[in-house]
């Protein structure tokens, strides 16, 4: 069960039954205000409700949120990146098609990212806080800190910079940042013993070459 901490963003209980092979679910990301962040539609390669493995393709439409004046976070100075007022707009998930491992109830999720030509590069360990599923996917609230880990199992921190604004706009606090930096330090530990999801699993995994890019439900798009 989620520390009251979490806040009063509302549980919705597990979906029944668990997302098939192909069907499409929504990666949702919420802030604990309970405001809807980035939305990343994906086609599902299996779940059995406790882990999700799918994919967000190449080109897939995407829901980002931006200032009024259509700055995406990224292009925003850090002491305006997580204050001021957000609005919806639709993008495109672009470079590399991602293979992602959402866990059910640990605060990180594990992305696979590969070069164009299908090459792996790298794993991603996406730390978020769980807040479980409705009926369209999985929701979580992104942490800020994540961790960058190598084929050669060397491994880096990224964004330890934009922790303290995170923190200072109201994000998460410390009892959070510690939960999450806890999870990635599990994460290290994996990744440097070079076990699952760091032993070479789904390196060679392709999306079906079937598959329809997934798609962006209208209603997302208004606040």
């Amino acid at each position: 069960m989620l520390n009251a901490n979490v806040g009063t963003l509302p549980l919705q209980p597990i979906r029944e039954p668990v997302w098939l092979p192909g069907e499409e679910a929504l990666y949702s990301f919420w802030r604990l205000d309970g405001s809807l962040g980035t939305v990343h539609p994906a086609r599902v390669v299996e779940d059995d409700g406790d882990q999700m493995l799918c994919w967000v393709l190449d080109g897939t439409p995407i829901r980002i949120t931006t200032s009024p004046d259509g700055r995406a976070p990224r292009e925003m100075p850090l002491h305006e990146r997580f204050n001021g007022p957000r609005v919806p707009a639709k993008s495109t998930w672009r470079g590399t098609s991602t293979l992602r491992l959402v866990y059910e109830h640990r605060w990180a999720s594990v992305w696979w990212f590969f070069d164009a030509d299908g090459t792996f590069r790298n794993w991603y360990v996406n730390l978020e806080v769980p807040l479980g599923r409705d009926e369209l996917g999985v929701r979580r609230v992104d942490g800020v800190l994540d961790v960058e880990v190598f084929p050669d199992g060397s491994w880096q921190w990224k964004d330890e910079n934009e922790l303290a604004d995170a923190m200072a706009a109201g994000r998460f606090d410390r009892w959070h940042l510690k939960r999450l930096r806890a999870e990635g330090e599990r994460m290290i530990a994996l990744a440097e013993a070079r076990l699952f999801p760091f032993d070479g699993t789904h390196c060679d995994a392709r999306p079906d070459p079937k598959w329809a890019l997934p798609s962006l439900p209208d209603g997302l798009l208004r606040d």
